[in-house]
């Protein structure tokens, strides 16, 4: 188990990034259509990955109790799927991560506990299978659940779904590949829920499988270890049983494969009793007849001059079929080792920053073309001081990008037979190229020839910019590859006289041209010209030029590279490379010092800035400091008012509270009083209710006294004075003293 991802180069097996930041093993990667971005997939996270930077974007985390699946991309869209442990799916958007839309979880029947997925190429069926007999289709258009497909009773785990692409089905597969626990692979169409065929037994079973894009082969790798490959076509022809596989690779032992050509017709199926194996023809090409000349045989059973003879009836190659054709014409040796031993000697000094001359948006390219340049740096010497080899070598780059080692040897065939006498008068250009350019010119077109003299324009402004960046500044890219047909196709000459073909083909421009400055954009820009012209008025310089100038007689024939080792390329003042590399060291080692020094005085004035600014800070922060100081003061200034005033409506509050309670105790003392008052008068009132009841009923039994008798003597009679208030206080007195 692994938690990183290794990123190599197939062909020369040359590590180019190491992914890492799994913390589990790696289930299962997905790339993106477009094939700059990628998807990670562990038990406990799911990374996306810029494929150009191989930089991590975005990291999904998920609760250990709920773990995922697996994640992958849809096709035909920026669309992510995941899957989790509880059978919960997401859709969510590539680009912002926002959830799309979920699958709802079906509540009826049994769990599947997912475990295999597969998408159809136009993205609206999933179909999801795991520990059950049963699958789940799905329509991502509507988001439910289609169907649930029941397999066999013997299928129990479901590990694998592979959909199977139909040329004419408009990339809603119909066909669905299960494999199960038992090995064997078993394909059912998914609308009428019908078994077409399996392959694969309980002795030979399947381990995993895949299918060609175009969905004509299915390829399985056995339990054994071996390698099988089966024709679509020809498993749909018997549902009963597979065909052999048409190649078979055993691990461990020597491989062997059959190169054939399959036709439905061509194959006959063994006898159902018969254990034998049907005998295969191997299909060769025709032998190329033995009069025609040996300088036309090429590699892979082409002929040089029956594709010359295509090319000038149609004047292109077939885009499909052009780099099989350039690789043929090019006799590249495809030297691995000696391909990979320049490689291993990493990145040249002279392109570690061609980034800065020459900026590229794409990441990938970018790296291409300097790995390219390096290895070539590293095969000669004066590559790594060519200023226009960047120029050149771009437009192979741009076409070889995924096969950096063919792009390398065209590059290098291309220099080595097209680019003979180029270094001669290095550092300057090759003025003997240019003079044999110019002579050319002289004789097809004097009048235009004169013209440029006249304007100041030598060959080093109308011949040479065109050859140092091979017309890739004046072409188109369709333009371009038509004009490369024809000069892989031809002597090395070809390229020298098509660039006067290309002047002369202009002439009409050039003629109303007298500024210097406008030659020189005009052979730096694309212009309104049909190649096709161009490319006939070179056949015509060809021919109708004569010997002494012709550039074929100074020029050699076309020499491919040699196999197993790279020729040693040494046509050049090596004094002068050897000069201009030790200033270029000198330099570069100078820049170093000067970069540390600089880098050192940048040091002391960041750390001056930054002691600055901490000063700064430590002031501002006193600042701060004393204001919010000053800011607590007046603020408890402020309260300490407010505690005073408080304090003085307090008192005041008290003083009146005081005084309302002493006269609440005068009034209550006062009412007390009265009611004291009252209970007395009340008592007396009835104390003189019983005396007056008292001295009337004792003066009702006292003797009666005649009085009316003034005359005689009365005791009670004194002195003409009435007895009556004297009997009142008497008989008040006897009252009181009886009581």
């Amino acid at each position: 188990c692994f938690n990183s991802i290794m990123v190599t180069v197939i062909h020369t097996k040359q590590l180019v990034s190491w992914m890492r930041g799994h913390e589990g093993a790696v289930s299962s990667v997905s790339v993106h259509g477009s094939g700059r971005y990628a998807i990670s997939t562990s038990a406990d996270t799911a990374q996306l990955w810029d494929l150009d930077t191989f930089q991590r974007k975005r990291k999904l985390n998920v609760r250990q109790s709920v773990g995922i699946q697996r994640v992958f991309f849809l096709p035909l869209g920026n669309t992510i799927l995941s899957c989790f442990n509880d059978d919960s799916i997401f859709a969510w958007e590539s680009d912002t991560l926002f959830c799309k839309y979920q699958l709802p979880v079906p509540d009826e029947g049994p769990r599947i506990h997912y475990k295999a997925f597969a998408v159809t190429r136009d993205g609206k069926i999933l179909a999801a299978g795991g520990r059950s007999n049963l699958l789940h289709l799905w329509c991502l258009d509507t988001r439910q659940l289609l169907r649930v497909v029941q397999m066999p009773p013997k299928v129990r785990t479901v590990r694998q779904l592979e959909f199977l692409p139909d040329s004419f089905d408009g990339g809603a597969s119909q066909t669905l590949g299960v494999l199960s626990q038992d090995g064997v692979m078993r394909f059912i169409n998914i609308q009428t829920c019908k078994l077409l065929f399996n392959i694969g037994s309980h002795d030979d079973a399947i381990t995993s499988a895949t299918v060609s894009p175009n969905g004509r082969h299915i390829v399985t790798i056995m339990d054994n270890g071996s390698l099988n490959i089966y024709s679509v076509q020809c498993l749909t022809q018997d549902y009963n049983k597979p065909p052999p596989s048409l190649v078979k690779v055993v691990s461990g032992g020597e491989c062997s494969a059959l190169t054939m050509k399959v036709k439905s017709e061509g194959v006959q199926r063994p006898a159902k009793n018969s254990g034998r194996r049907v005998k295969t023809k191997v299909l060769r090409p025709p032998a190329v007849p033995m009069t025609e000349d040996k300088e036309n045989e090429l590699p892979d059973g082409l002929n040089k001059k029956r594709l010359v003879t295509l090319l000038k009836a149609f004047g292109e190659y077939p885009a499909k079929y052009r780099m099989f054709v350039w690789r043929s014409l090019l006799r590249l040796p495809e030297n691995h080792a000696a391909f990979s031993s320049l490689t291993d000697k990493g990145l040249h000094s002279a392109y570690l920053s061609i980034q800065e001359r020459y900026p590229i948006k794409s990441h990938k390219l970018q790296r291409g073309l300097q790995r390219v340049l390096s290895a070539l740096a590293h095969w000669a010497a004066i590559f790594g001081e060519t200023d226009y080899l960047p120029l050149m070598a771009f437009p192979f780059v741009k076409l070889f990008q995924n096969n950096p080692l063919l792009c390398f040897e065209v590059v290098s065939t291309t220099i080595v037979n097209w680019c003979q006498h180029w270094f001669e008068y290095f550092p300057n250009p090759p003025l003997n190229v240019l003079s044999m350019a110019e002579n050319v010119l002289a004789h097809h077109d004097k009048e235009l020839l004169q013209h440029l003299i006249d304007c100041g324009v030598t060959s080093q402004l109308y011949v040479w910019p065109l050859l140092e960046t091979l017309f890739s500044e004046v072409l188109t890219r369709d333009e371009w590859l038509k004009l490369f047909d024809n000069v892989f196709s031809n002597h090395p000459a070809f390229l020298l006289v098509s660039v006067v073909s290309y002047v002369t083909c202009c002439r009409a421009p050039l003629l109303l041209c007298s500024h210097k400055e406008d030659f020189e954009y005009f052979f730096h820009h694309r212009n309104n010209l049909d190649v096709s012209s161009v490319i006939k008025e070179t056949y015509r310089l060809m021919e109708s030029t004569p010997a002494d100038i012709h550039p074929r007689n100074m020029l050699d024939d076309f020499q491919p590279l040699t196999r197993g080792q790279y020729p040693v390329f040494n046509k050049y003042p090596t004094y002068i490379v050897e000069y201009q590399s030790q200033e270029r060291e000198r330099i570069r080692q100078q820049e170093v010092d000067y970069l540390r020094e600089r880098q050192a005085v940048q040091e002391l004035r960041a750390k001056a800035v930054q002691r600055q600014a901490e000063d700064e800070a430590w002031y501002t922060q006193q600042e701060i400091l004393q204001q919010a100081e000053e800011k607590r003061r007046d603020i408890l200034q402020q309260e300490e008012s407010k505690l005073a005033e408080q304090r003085t409506r307090l008192t005041a509050m008290k003083r009146e509270l005081k005084v309302k309670e002493l006269q609440l105790m005068d009034a209550a003392r006062r009412r007390f009083l009265k009611q004291q008052q009252d209970q007395r008068l009340t008592d007396l009132h009835r104390l003189d209710e019983q005396i007056q009841r008292k001295v009337c009923f004792h003066f009702s039994h006292l003797p009666v006294f005649n009085i009316e008798r003034r005359d005689s003597f009365h005791p009670f009679i004194l002195c003409g004075v009435s007895i009556c208030p004297l009997l009142y206080i008497m008989g008040c007195l006897y009252v009181l003293y009886c009581i």
